[in-house]
């Protein structure tokens, strides 16, 4: 047996603010959207790398206040580049825990929390 990569649903409740969020301040960026037909839910993948995310207007999908653990080299780099942005709703710190990691947590506009790890060297 094989198991695949994990791809996380997060919902969301406004296109504009999750794309705000997602793409012009975390850096992803769109691979493909979805609607059944105008004025129906929005369905997207966004991506950085090889780490994927879906977000979704459809009710049931997700609940809000979801959390998502992403792992990251380069932390405090990619810390100050979203700071440089400026971003109204975050200005995100990190933190070194007591089992060994650095962590980044910033909570999008519909409550889901991404959590952007390091594992710090021994």
């Amino acid at each position: 047996m094989h198991l695949g990569r994990v791809i996380p649903i997060l919902r969301i409740f406004d296109e504009t603010k999750a794309l705000e969020f997602y793409v012009d301040f975390l850096g992803f960026k769109v691979d493909w959207q979805h609607r059944f037909e105008a004025n129906y839910p929005l369905y997207l993948q966004v991506s950085s790398g090889t780490c994927v995310l879906h977000l979704s207007e459809h009710h049931g999908d997700a609940s809000p206040g979801a959390a998502v653990r992403i792992q990251i080299e380069g932390i405090a780099t990619y810390q100050q580049q979203l700071l440089a942005k400026d971003y109204r709703y975050a200005k995100p710190e990190v933190e070194e825990t007591a089992w060994g990691t650095r962590e980044m947590s910033i909570k999008d506009p519909f409550g889901n929390r991404v959590v952007f790890v390091e594992e710090m060297a021994d």
